[in-house]
């Protein structure tokens, strides 16, 4: 999946009512009334984000401001709202969708980012601001590195960036915002993480000590939990909870609601060697502003967290006292221990199962014609092939199921409105996933039906050789994902075509189905520490003709070490292995643009998943997808 969109269910319905107009103009009457800065004069323009406390990319309900405010529903994107103006960055996956969401659609201007031409938000604020500006936005939900980008372009120009705790959204919001969830905390046994919570902590006084810091500020939801080996629910698709830790050289602190850890968590914590203290979760902020002020000591804490948390611990005049890398945990958190990998794998070849279920069900649908699936029915029934399998918890993301011109939205959410038959006519897209106890999976795959145009099969052709290209590729260690991205656009750039999502993320191990710090991208992952053994990875290439038609196929790969008869400078050299176990369907391909090496490529793949998926497929409940997976496998020729 190349990104992330939040379940629409009743409890959101209230958030993305169609009365953006009225909720623009109550906040540009907030933001005129105000008396903020030295002036005290209004707002000349507000930042309303995507994130939330924890700069997270998935959202809880009552997170979803900048939803709220623009009718835009995507995982990414800035609002920026003046007094006769309201703009919406976001980047190449949800331009489409920014077009069609956009409440009220004459009201907003969508700047598109990755195109020539289009500022920076800061840049925008700085050149069409009148002087002396005030800009605000509340620090907990904008991440230091973007506040200082923005603080830097504003301050050249001028004008002023203040940090309002004050939400104006959430005034205009009212009493129908919705509130905290209160969702059970649970234990990730060690069969599943395969390290100890106490390990994990000895390991980050380890690096700590390395950088001469005495304390760890651990923000990110996933890190956290990742850190603790604790679960919860609180985001929709997401196995993590509210909840911060601060780890020093002798102590971890927890701030968490207390009411909703269950007693197996706190024993096994205790179990795992770490005996924390806790602290109500908006007591944070506090507990860090009294350290920073009692001790010259320095404090880690990430660029990626809040500048509210930022200026808590220091930042400003005391920034050297600060160490802003990424934390240790992104990093061990990002590279699968042996346990975890084996859980990855294991929980992939049971979504192979489920997949091959899902379409040897949905080719015959079609084919029958007598009750056509669609494309909500079909993800129920996907959802439903999954739940058969053990150790499952829930998708990992809203299933993208798209038919036609709908694949063309690359994150396309199905609604009853807009609710399509799976036909024979049309592509059907399918970007799905599951979170199982052992490991989170992401899988697309694109098939027709019938006979798609000899553009579509070139389409679909050039797409999977730079799948089949990344997969095969041989590459130093350490070396950042970005310098990959190439391969799979290759085949795309000879004839002038691309795509405007990146090429692959991280793979949370039961966490989120993105995971940094690692991608493969055009452009540059900030954070990325180099590729190594034991990252998961997706490798997802696509085509997308707007109004027509979208072609995606997305496979999870780990990184592997790799044998080469030269090893420059003793770097080592590292491969993709495949752990999806879901057939391409090969009767779309145009045989005569394949190289003989991407022939052998699919056969060999193909022939693994009949090997493994094939024996899970027996009995007579099984027969119609064994059938279907025989017949989805057999190997191509020229």
């Amino acid at each position: 999946m190349t990104g992330y969109e939040e379940d629409r269910d009743e409890k959101d319905e209230k958030m993305t009512t169609r009365n953006g107009a009225t909720k623009l103009k109550k906040l540009r009457d907030l933001l005129r009334t105000a008396t903020v800065g030295t002036d005290k004069k209004g707002i000349d323009a507000y930042i309303v984000g995507s994130e939330d406390s924890h700069q997270s990319e998935y959202l809880a309900p009552k997170d979803q401001r900048r939803s709220f405010i623009s009718g835009f529903s995507g995982s990414a994107g800035m609002a920026i709202i003046t007094q006769d103006q309201a703009l919406l960055w976001t980047d190449g996956r949800y331009f489409a969708q920014a077009t069609k969401e956009l409440d009220p659609p004459e009201a907003w201007t969508l700047m598109k980012e990755g195109v020539a031409g289009t500022p920076t938000q800061g840049s925008w604020l700085a050149s069409n601001l009148s002087a002396n500006s005030n800009v605000a936005v509340d620090p907990n939900l904008i991440s230091n590195m973007a506040w200082s980008a923005i603080n830097a372009s504003l301050v050249a120009a001028g004008h002023s960036f203040l940090a309002l705790e004050k939400n104006f959204v959430d005034l205009v919001w009212g009493p129908d915002k919705p509130g905290m969830p209160s969702n059970k905390i649970v234990a990730q046994p060690l069969k599943y993480t395969g390290k100890t919570a106490g390990e994990k902590v000895g390991l980050c006084r380890k690096a700590m000590r390395e950088e001469s810091v005495t304390t760890l500020v651990v923000t990110a939801l996933d890190e956290v939990a990742y850190l603790l080996n604790w679960r919860g629910s609180d985001i929709h698709y997401n196995p993590v909870f509210f909840a911060y830790v601060v780890v020093t050289l002798d102590e971890l602190h927890i701030f968490v609601d207390e009411l909703k850890l269950t007693q197996e968590a706190r024993q096994q914590l205790k179990d795992e060697g770490v005996d924390p203290q806790y602290h109500p979760y908006d007591t944070i902020g506090t507990y860090l502003k009294e350290r920073s002020t009692a001790s010259d000591e320095k404090t880690w804490i990430s660029n990626s967290s809040s500048y509210a948390l930022h200026s808590n611990c220091g930042s400003g005049e005391m920034h050297n006292k600060l160490h802003t890398n990424i934390t240790p945990i992104c990093i061990m958190k990002a590279i699968k221990n042996p346990t975890e990998i084996e859980g990855m794998k294991k929980a992939h070849l049971k979504d192979g199962v489920a997949l091959v279920k899902y379409f040897a069900w949905l080719e015959e649908m079609v084919k029958s014609g007598e009750s056509p699936a669609t494309e909500l029915s079909g993800a129920a029934q996907l959802e439903k092939f999954r739940a058969e399998q053990a150790d499952f918890i829930g998708p990992s993301f809203s299933t993208i199921s798209a038919v036609g011109p709908h694949g063309a939205i690359i994150h396309y959410a199905p609604s009853p409105e807009t609710d399509t038959p799976i036909n024979d006519r049309e592509f059907y897209l399918c970007d799905s996933g599951g979170q199982y106890r052992d490991g989170t999976t992401d899988v697309t795959r694109t098939v027709h039906f019938g006979s798609p145009t000899a553009f579509e099969r070139e389409c679909f052709t050039r797409v999977f050789k730079g799948q089949c290209a990344l997969a095969s590729a041989i590459f130093p260690t350490m070396i950042k994902g970005n310098y990959l991205d190439i391969l799979a656009r290759k085949s795309l750039w000879e004839v002038g075509l691309d795509y405007l999502h990146g090429t692959a993320h991280g793979v949370g191990a039961y966490l989120n189905v993105h995971e940094g710090p690692m991608g493969i991208s055009w452009r540059p992952h900030p954070d990325d520490p180099g590729l190594q053994v034991g990252m998961f990875l997706s490798n997802e290439p696509g085509y997308y003709e707007d109004e027509k038609f979208g072609i995606r196929l997305e496979d999870i790969e780990v990184i592997v070490e790799t044998a080469t008869p030269y090893n420059f400078k003793s770097r080592g050299f590292l491969t993709f292995e495949c752990v999806t176990l879901v057939p391409i369907q090969s009767n779309l391909l145009d045989t005569s643009l394949l190289t003989d090496q991407e022939i052998a490529y699919l056969n060999c793949y193909h022939a693994e998943c009949l090997k493994k998926v094939g024996p899970l497929l027996q009995g007579e409940a099984n027969r119609q997808a064994l059938s279907w997976l025989r017949r989805a496998t057999v190997p191509i020729t020229r």
